[in-house]
């Protein structure tokens, strides 16, 4: 740059885009961090096997002498699964609308305190459920049709907890962020 002005090289500085910045005409998607597309894809995730724990416990067949409503552990994993199938649908459409929208349905500050203590209160009682369900299913008489329903409704019930421990990682992290730094 030997031989140019000074106000020429400021000029020329100002017109080079920093390879940190990002364009003005990007897409909402892309300009939002990789922290809130995950976390909806985690909701995601918690809704659909939510939706599957409730669905395996309600649909065993009829025509059975013993139904999931004759235990009591059983009738309180279907509602905790019930449960965390409307919370994720709320989180998934916050989330949704968050990237869409910018947060217009609810302050950051409010959704960040919300989430992480509804995160952590909805995993706990998924992992309860499933552990009061656990000794029914091993000592009970239960027939082939409502224990492999009960099997597959525990297991996935204690896989949407550890989704919903992830995304209580997730909320947490967003919320320090918030808090201290």
């Amino acid at each position: 740059m030997a031989g140019v002005s000074p106000a020429a090289a400021s000029n020329l500085a100002q017109q080079t885009p920093s390879p940190f910045s990002f364009s003005v005409a990007s897409t909402r998607w892309s300009s939002r961090p990789s922290i809130h597309l995950s976390n909806v894809f985690l909701r995601f995730l918690a809704l659909v096997f939510s939706f599957v724990s409730a669905l395996s416990l309600a649909a065993v067949s009829p025509n059975k002498e013993t139904q999931f409503t004759d235990y009591p552990e059983f009738i309180y994993c279907f509602i905790v699964s019930i449960l965390s199938f409307i919370y994720s649908v709320f989180q998934l459409f916050k989330g949704i609308c968050d990237i869409a929208h910018r947060g217009i349905l609810m302050s950051d500050m409010i959704s960040d305190y919300t989430s992480f203590i509804l995160d952590q209160l909805v995993g706990y009682v998924l992992i309860s459920s499933s552990s009061m369900a656990i000794p029914v299913i091993r000592h009970a008489q239960l027939t082939g049709s409502l224990w492999r329903a009960a099997i597959t409704s525990t297991t996935i019930s204690f896989v949407t907890s550890l989704i919903f421990a992830t995304c209580t990682l997730l909320s947490g992290y967003k919320l320090c962020k918030r808090i201290i730094w």
